[in-house]
Protein backbone atom coordinates (compact mmCIF):
# COMPACT_ATOMS: atom_id res chain seq x y z
CA UNK A 1 0.00 0.00 0.00
CA UNK A 2 1.40 3.15 -1.07
CA UNK A 3 1.23 5.84 1.50
CA UNK A 4 0.82 9.48 1.63
CA UNK A 5 2.25 12.04 4.94
CA UNK A 6 -0.67 14.62 4.45
CA UNK A 7 1.20 18.13 7.19
CA UNK A 8 -1.17 19.94 8.51
CA UNK A 9 0.56 23.71 9.69
CA UNK A 10 -0.20 25.29 12.80
CA UNK A 11 0.97 28.84 11.54
CA UNK A 12 2.88 30.37 14.83
CA UNK A 13 4.71 33.95 15.49
CA UNK A 14 7.04 34.44 17.65
CA UNK A 15 9.06 37.60 17.74
CA UNK A 16 10.47 37.42 14.34
CA UNK A 17 9.39 34.07 13.10
CA UNK A 18 6.51 32.20 12.58
CA UNK A 19 7.04 28.32 13.34
CA UNK A 20 4.78 25.46 11.65
CA UNK A 21 4.25 22.25 13.60
CA UNK A 22 4.15 19.50 10.47
CA UNK A 23 1.76 16.70 11.45
CA UNK A 24 2.47 13.62 9.55
CA UNK A 25 -0.75 11.12 9.00
CA UNK A 26 -0.07 8.31 7.30
CA UNK A 27 -3.15 8.27 5.10
CA UNK A 28 -3.54 7.73 1.19
CA UNK A 29 -4.22 10.72 -1.03
CA UNK A 30 -7.40 10.47 -2.44
CA UNK A 31 -7.57 14.04 -4.21
CA UNK A 32 -5.46 16.27 -5.54
CA UNK A 33 -1.26 15.61 -4.85
CA UNK A 34 -0.05 17.49 -1.52
CA UNK A 35 2.67 19.30 -3.96
CA UNK A 36 0.04 20.90 -5.95
CA UNK A 37 -1.85 22.13 -2.85
CA UNK A 38 0.88 23.54 -0.67
CA UNK A 39 3.82 24.53 -3.11
CA UNK A 40 2.50 27.97 -3.16
CA UNK A 41 2.39 27.70 0.36
CA UNK A 42 4.42 26.18 2.80
CA UNK A 43 8.45 24.67 2.16
CA UNK A 44 8.48 20.85 2.80
CA UNK A 45 10.30 19.44 5.33
CA UNK A 46 12.99 16.53 5.25
CA UNK A 47 11.42 13.38 6.83
CA UNK A 48 13.05 12.76 9.89
CA UNK A 49 12.01 9.36 10.57
CA UNK A 50 10.69 6.70 8.43
CA UNK A 51 7.54 6.73 10.83
CA UNK A 52 7.45 10.25 11.35
CA UNK A 53 4.66 11.98 13.29
CA UNK A 54 6.09 15.52 14.43
CA UNK A 55 8.63 17.17 12.72
CA UNK A 56 8.87 21.04 13.66
CA UNK A 57 10.09 23.72 10.39
CA UNK A 58 11.17 27.30 11.14
CA UNK A 59 11.45 30.21 9.13
CA UNK A 60 12.32 33.45 9.24
CA UNK A 61 9.70 36.17 8.19
CA UNK A 62 11.35 39.13 6.99
CA UNK A 63 10.57 42.31 8.97
CA UNK A 64 9.71 42.49 12.69
CA UNK A 65 7.23 44.87 13.44
CA UNK A 66 3.67 44.14 13.48
CA UNK A 67 4.53 40.54 13.55
CA UNK A 68 6.46 41.43 16.68
CA UNK A 69 3.55 42.75 18.59
CA UNK A 70 1.04 40.14 17.06
CA UNK A 71 3.15 37.54 18.72
CA UNK A 72 2.81 38.62 22.14
CA UNK A 73 -1.25 39.07 21.61
CA UNK A 74 -0.48 34.70 20.59
CA UNK A 75 1.40 34.61 23.12
CA UNK A 76 -0.78 35.62 25.68
CA UNK A 77 -3.60 34.40 24.15
CA UNK A 78 -2.14 30.74 24.67
CA UNK A 79 -1.48 31.41 28.26
CA UNK A 80 -4.64 32.51 29.35
CA UNK A 81 -6.20 29.58 27.52
CA UNK A 82 -4.21 27.28 29.45
CA UNK A 83 -5.06 28.99 32.47
CA UNK A 84 -8.71 28.28 31.84
CA UNK A 85 -8.26 24.99 31.03
CA UNK A 86 -6.19 24.58 34.33
CA UNK A 87 -3.61 22.84 32.60
CA UNK A 88 0.39 22.79 32.34
CA UNK A 89 -0.08 20.82 28.28
CA UNK A 90 1.33 23.61 25.96
CA UNK A 91 -1.12 26.09 23.73
CA UNK A 92 0.15 26.85 20.12
CA UNK A 93 -2.69 29.87 20.44
CA UNK A 94 -3.95 28.92 17.33
CA UNK A 95 -7.58 30.21 17.76
CA UNK A 96 -10.69 28.43 16.44
CA UNK A 97 -11.19 29.96 13.21
CA UNK A 98 -8.21 29.38 12.20
CA UNK A 99 -7.82 25.60 13.46
CA UNK A 100 -11.04 24.82 11.62
CA UNK A 101 -9.20 25.77 8.49
CA UNK A 102 -7.12 23.16 8.90
CA UNK A 103 -9.82 20.68 10.09
CA UNK A 104 -11.36 21.61 6.45
CA UNK A 105 -8.27 20.93 4.65
CA UNK A 106 -7.87 17.28 6.16
CA UNK A 107 -11.10 16.31 5.82
CA UNK A 108 -10.68 17.26 2.61
CA UNK A 109 -7.30 15.84 1.37
CA UNK A 110 -7.25 13.20 3.31
CA UNK A 111 -8.95 9.81 4.55
CA UNK A 112 -8.24 6.49 6.46
CA UNK A 113 -9.55 3.66 4.48
CA UNK A 114 -9.69 1.34 7.33
CA UNK A 115 -9.69 1.09 11.19
CA UNK A 116 -5.93 0.28 11.15
CA UNK A 117 -5.61 3.46 9.57
CA UNK A 118 -7.97 5.20 11.13
CA UNK A 119 -7.13 4.61 15.12
CA UNK A 120 -3.60 4.96 14.16
CA UNK A 121 -4.13 8.33 12.82
CA UNK A 122 -6.03 9.58 16.26
CA UNK A 123 -3.76 8.41 18.06
CA UNK A 124 -0.55 9.49 16.34
CA UNK A 125 -2.22 13.07 16.25
CA UNK A 126 -3.12 12.81 20.08
CA UNK A 127 0.21 11.48 21.15
CA UNK A 128 1.61 14.51 20.03
CA UNK A 129 2.27 17.97 22.92
CA UNK A 130 0.39 20.41 21.83
CA UNK A 131 -3.93 20.85 23.05
CA UNK A 132 -4.64 21.61 19.62
CA UNK A 133 -2.61 19.00 18.32
CA UNK A 134 -5.21 16.64 20.69
CA UNK A 135 -8.21 18.54 19.47
CA UNK A 136 -6.81 17.56 15.69
CA UNK A 137 -6.55 14.07 16.97
CA UNK A 138 -10.36 14.26 18.13
CA UNK A 139 -11.75 16.42 14.94
CA UNK A 140 -9.87 13.65 12.67
CA UNK A 141 -11.83 10.77 14.76
CA UNK A 142 -15.32 12.80 14.09
CA UNK A 143 -14.90 13.73 10.44
CA UNK A 144 -14.74 9.66 9.79
CA UNK A 145 -17.96 8.62 10.32
CA UNK A 146 -17.84 4.89 9.15
CA UNK A 147 -15.24 4.40 11.94
CA UNK A 148 -17.37 5.71 14.71
CA UNK A 149 -18.69 2.20 15.90
CA UNK A 150 -18.79 -0.25 18.57
CA UNK A 151 -15.18 -1.35 16.96
CA UNK A 152 -13.79 1.85 18.02
CA UNK A 153 -15.01 2.02 21.48
CA UNK A 154 -12.16 1.19 22.92
CA UNK A 155 -10.08 3.72 21.37
CA UNK A 156 -12.78 6.20 22.33
CA UNK A 157 -12.58 5.01 26.13
CA UNK A 158 -9.02 5.32 26.09
CA UNK A 159 -9.07 8.87 24.82
CA UNK A 160 -11.65 9.47 27.56
CA UNK A 161 -9.64 8.29 30.47
CA UNK A 162 -5.69 9.93 29.17
CA UNK A 163 -7.77 12.78 28.10
CA UNK A 164 -9.25 13.10 31.83
CA UNK A 165 -10.82 16.88 31.05
CA UNK A 166 -14.43 18.47 29.63
CA UNK A 167 -13.00 19.78 26.20
CA UNK A 168 -11.92 16.65 25.56
CA UNK A 169 -14.59 14.42 27.06
CA UNK A 170 -17.26 16.36 26.13
CA UNK A 171 -16.55 15.78 22.18
CA UNK A 172 -15.90 11.80 23.00
CA UNK A 173 -18.93 11.67 24.87
CA UNK A 174 -21.44 13.58 22.24
CA UNK A 175 -19.94 13.22 19.55
CA UNK A 176 -18.07 9.69 18.99
CA UNK A 177 -19.93 7.64 22.16
CA UNK A 178 -22.95 9.33 21.69
CA UNK A 179 -23.39 8.57 17.81
CA UNK A 180 -21.99 4.92 18.21
CA UNK A 181 -25.02 4.53 20.88
CA UNK A 182 -27.13 6.22 18.35
CA UNK A 183 -26.26 3.37 15.44
CA UNK A 184 -25.59 0.36 18.24
CA UNK A 185 -27.72 0.67 20.80
CA UNK A 186 -28.14 -2.78 21.93
CA UNK A 187 -24.32 -3.17 21.88
CA UNK A 188 -23.95 0.33 23.64
CA UNK A 189 -26.79 0.19 25.83
CA UNK A 190 -25.02 -2.65 28.34
CA UNK A 191 -22.04 -0.81 27.88
CA UNK A 192 -22.78 2.34 29.53
CA UNK A 193 -24.89 1.11 32.33
CA UNK A 194 -21.24 -0.19 33.32
CA UNK A 195 -19.89 2.76 32.96
CA UNK A 196 -22.63 4.70 35.02
CA UNK A 197 -20.92 2.34 37.82
CA UNK A 198 -17.01 3.40 36.47
CA UNK A 199 -14.86 4.53 39.44
CA UNK A 200 -13.74 7.00 36.99
CA UNK A 201 -16.00 9.75 36.88
CA UNK A 202 -15.32 11.08 33.10
CA UNK A 203 -16.27 7.31 32.50
CA UNK A 204 -19.58 8.14 34.75
CA UNK A 205 -19.82 11.51 32.73
CA UNK A 206 -19.83 9.91 29.38
CA UNK A 207 -22.13 7.56 30.00
CA UNK A 208 -24.76 10.21 31.43
CA UNK A 209 -24.26 13.10 28.52
CA UNK A 210 -23.81 10.35 25.82
CA UNK A 211 -27.84 10.88 24.74
CA UNK A 212 -27.19 14.64 23.94
CA UNK A 213 -28.25 15.42 20.77
CA UNK A 214 -30.47 12.37 20.63
CA UNK A 215 -33.80 14.14 20.71
CA UNK A 216 -36.46 11.97 20.39
CA UNK A 217 -34.49 9.17 19.88
CA UNK A 218 -32.99 8.95 23.60
CA UNK A 219 -33.88 6.14 25.74
CA UNK A 220 -35.51 7.90 28.35
CA UNK A 221 -35.49 5.45 30.80
CA UNK A 222 -31.85 4.72 30.52
CA UNK A 223 -31.00 8.28 31.09
CA UNK A 224 -33.20 8.94 34.07
CA UNK A 225 -31.50 6.03 35.81
CA UNK A 226 -28.23 7.20 34.89
CA UNK A 227 -28.75 10.76 36.09
CA UNK A 228 -30.09 8.70 39.14
CA UNK A 229 -27.26 6.67 39.67
CA UNK A 230 -24.55 9.26 40.19
CA UNK A 231 -27.89 12.04 41.70
CA UNK A 232 -26.07 11.84 45.03
CA UNK A 233 -22.22 12.75 43.80
CA UNK A 234 -20.58 15.81 45.37
CA UNK A 235 -18.59 15.91 41.73
CA UNK A 236 -19.18 18.66 40.46
CA UNK A 237 -18.56 17.75 36.68
CA UNK A 238 -21.58 14.72 37.05
CA UNK A 239 -23.73 17.42 38.62
CA UNK A 240 -23.22 19.60 35.71
CA UNK A 241 -23.78 16.64 33.39
CA UNK A 242 -26.92 15.68 35.06
CA UNK A 243 -28.33 18.73 34.70
CA UNK A 244 -26.57 19.71 30.92
CA UNK A 245 -28.52 15.76 30.34
CA UNK A 246 -31.96 17.03 31.54
CA UNK A 247 -31.72 19.78 29.78
CA UNK A 248 -30.88 18.58 26.32
CA UNK A 249 -33.71 16.09 26.09
CA UNK A 250 -36.60 19.31 27.50
CA UNK A 251 -36.24 20.14 24.24
CA UNK A 252 -37.84 17.08 22.99
CA UNK A 253 -39.79 15.70 25.91
CA UNK A 254 -40.42 18.66 27.97
CA UNK A 255 -43.41 16.86 30.53
CA UNK A 256 -41.10 14.04 31.03
CA UNK A 257 -38.19 16.20 31.74
CA UNK A 258 -40.66 18.50 34.18
CA UNK A 259 -42.14 15.12 35.61
CA UNK A 260 -38.61 13.94 36.28
CA UNK A 261 -37.34 17.30 37.78
CA UNK A 262 -40.77 16.99 40.16
CA UNK A 263 -40.20 13.79 41.52
CA UNK A 264 -36.56 13.67 42.70
CA UNK A 265 -36.11 17.36 43.49
CA UNK A 266 -35.16 16.21 46.56
CA UNK A 267 -32.52 13.58 45.03
CA UNK A 268 -31.04 15.64 42.63
CA UNK A 269 -28.71 19.08 43.54
CA UNK A 270 -29.36 22.30 43.64
CA UNK A 271 -27.01 22.57 40.32
CA UNK A 272 -28.08 19.67 38.42
CA UNK A 273 -31.74 20.92 39.10
CA UNK A 274 -31.31 24.27 38.79
CA UNK A 275 -29.53 23.10 34.67
CA UNK A 276 -32.09 20.75 34.01
CA UNK A 277 -34.73 22.70 34.57
CA UNK A 278 -33.29 26.22 32.43
CA UNK A 279 -35.02 25.64 29.08
CA UNK A 280 -37.83 24.91 30.97
CA UNK A 281 -38.39 27.75 33.18
CA UNK A 282 -37.34 30.01 30.01
CA UNK A 283 -40.52 28.75 28.83
CA UNK A 284 -42.39 28.99 31.60
CA UNK A 285 -42.91 25.64 32.28
CA UNK A 286 -41.65 25.31 35.52
CA UNK A 287 -41.57 28.33 37.77
CA UNK A 288 -38.15 29.90 38.40
CA UNK A 289 -36.87 29.75 41.54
Amino acid sequence: VNLQLFRLSFHLRRNDHSIYAGIFLPFRRNTHSIAESHRQRVKYPHLLHRNLSLVYIREKFGSVGSKRTKSKKEFWKSQRKAAYMKTDMPFYGVQKPDRALIYKQLKKDFKPNSQKEYEEGVRALWDLDHREEKYTALTLACQNDEFITSKSLPLFEELIRVGAWWDFVDVIAIDLVGRTLLKERKILKPVMYKWINDDNFWIRRTAIISQNKHKQETDEKQLFENCLTCAHEKEFFIRKAIGWALRDYSYAQPQSVKKFLKDNRQKLSPLSYREGAKQLMRVGAIKST
